[in-house]
């Protein structure tokens, strides 16, 4: 890691990096942001079915959360019955070179299959 990421004596939250990992962080929010990049929009309920584990109110939080911090842009239509979509701004964007060298990183460090020794 790069010496002035997170100098000594500044604490982690009060740095780039925590910045990002405040933006980033948690269970599902990159899960979201890869779901919106491979489908450019998607509605609440197909992020749902397409997540599968997410409980539905923690969906509305997380999207709540990345669309107030500028990831996301929420678009809603006046119709009956309601219908809102959801995108990735260009701060959202922004951030997938950051998911995609997160994905290399995996693909190149995925351990070996385990055989069926005993």
């Amino acid at each position: 890691m790069r010496e002035t990421c997170v100098p000594s004596g500044v604490a982690l939250k009060d740095t780039g990096f925590g910045y990002t990992l405040s933006i980033i962080g948690g269970k599902y929010k990159m899960i979201i942001m890869y779901w919106l990049a491979e489908n450019k929009v998607m509605r609440h309920n197909e992020l749902k079915r397409s997540i599968g584990s997410i409980p539905y109110k923690t969906l509305s939080v997380m999207l709540k959360e990345m669309e107030a911090d500028g990831l996301i842009l929420r678009e809603e239509f006046p119709q009956v019955p309601p219908k809102v979509e959801y995108s990735l701004t260009e701060r959202g964007l922004s951030l997938l070179p950051l998911l995609n060298m997160m994905c290399e990183w995996g693909e190149n460090n995925l351990p070996a299959p385990q055989t069926g020794q005993r």
